[in-house]
C-alpha cells in the first residue's frame, strides 16, 4: 500500500513524464502542454535536483527538503527526506529510513499510485487546465497553469509554474484540502545525461537492517 505521503511526493514523477493533456482544457493551456509533453517526452533522461516544502499557516508547520530524482523510460528513483523510492518498471521498492522499512509494491496492484504506466489515463480522464497567467522574472517568462482535478482528490489544484523559453518546469504548487502547501522548486534541470540502468535496481545488501514487507 502506498502511503499519502509517498503518493504526494510521486506527484512529481507523474508530471515529469507529462502525462497531462487534461480533459475541458483552454486552448491556451492545451497548446503550452503539448508542446511541454512532446519535449519532455523526448528525453531519453533526466536528471533533477530539487526542493521540496510544506507549509500549514494554520498548523504553524513549516518544513523543507532537498532531493534528487532520476529518470529512465518508465524506470525512475526518487530521494527525499528519509525515503528512497526504486523503480524497474515493474515494481516499487520504497525505503523509508526513520521506520528502518522497505516496502514493496507491484505497479499493476496498486491503482492509486502515480506511476509511468498508469498517467496517461489519470491525468486525461481527471483534470482539467486552465492557463492562469504570465510573467517576467529573472529574465525568463514564467507561465502559469493550474490543473483541477474532475473527481474527488485530497488536494484541490496543482499550479504548474513552467519556463517559457526552454520548456522545463520552474516550480509546481499542490494545494491540499486540508490546508497543506507542497511547493516543489526545480534547482537544476539535466536532460539526457547517461544513467546506468544499475540505478534502478534495488539492492538489499545497501540496506541491511531494514525489515522487508513485499505486498505483491
Amino acid at each position: 500500500m502506498t502511503t499519502k505521503k509517498n503518493r504526494l511526493v510521486l506527484v512529481l514523477v507523474a508530471l515529469l513524464f507529462f502525462i497531462i493533456t487534461a480533459a475541458a482544457q483552454d486552448k491556451k493551456a492545451s497548446a503550452i502542454l503539448d508542446d511541454l509533453k512532446e519535449k519532455t517526452q523526448s528525453y531519453k533522461t533526466i536528471k533533477m535536483i530539487f526542493s521540496y516544502s510544506l507549509d500549514n499557516e494554520n498548523e504553524d508547520i513549516h518544513e523543507s527538503f532537498d532531493g534528487e530524482l532520476l529518470l529512465k523510460g518508465n524506470k525512475y528513483r526518487l530521494s527525499i527526506a528519509g525515503q528512497e523510492v526504486i523503480c524497474d518498471g515493474e515494481s516499487t521498492w520504497t525505503y523509508i529510513q526513520d521506520a528502518e522499512e522497505i516496502q514493496i509494491n507491484s505497479i499493476e496492484d496498486d491503482d492509486e499510485a502515480l506511476t509511468p504506466n498508469n498517467l496517461f489515463t489519470s491525468y486525461y480522464d481527471n483534470y482539467k487546465s486552465k492557463f492562469n497567467k504570465e510573467y517576467e522574472e529573472n529574465g525568463r517568462t514564467i507561465q502559469v497553469i493550474d490543473l483541477t482535478p474532475l473527481e474527488g482528490k485530497s488536494y484541490s489544484k496543482i499550479q504548474l509554474l513552467l519556463i517559457k523559453e526552454t520548456l522545463h518546469f520552474d516550480s509546481f504548487i499542490i494545494y491540499d484540502k486540508n490546508g497543506n502547501l507542497f511547493t516543489y522548486k526545480v534547482i537544476e534541470f539535466i536532460p539526457n545525461m547517461v544513467i546506468d540502468d544499475e540505478k534502478f535496481v534495488f539492492n538489499a545488501e545497501d540496506y541491511p537492517d531494514a525489515e522487508v514487507i513485499d505486498m505483491r
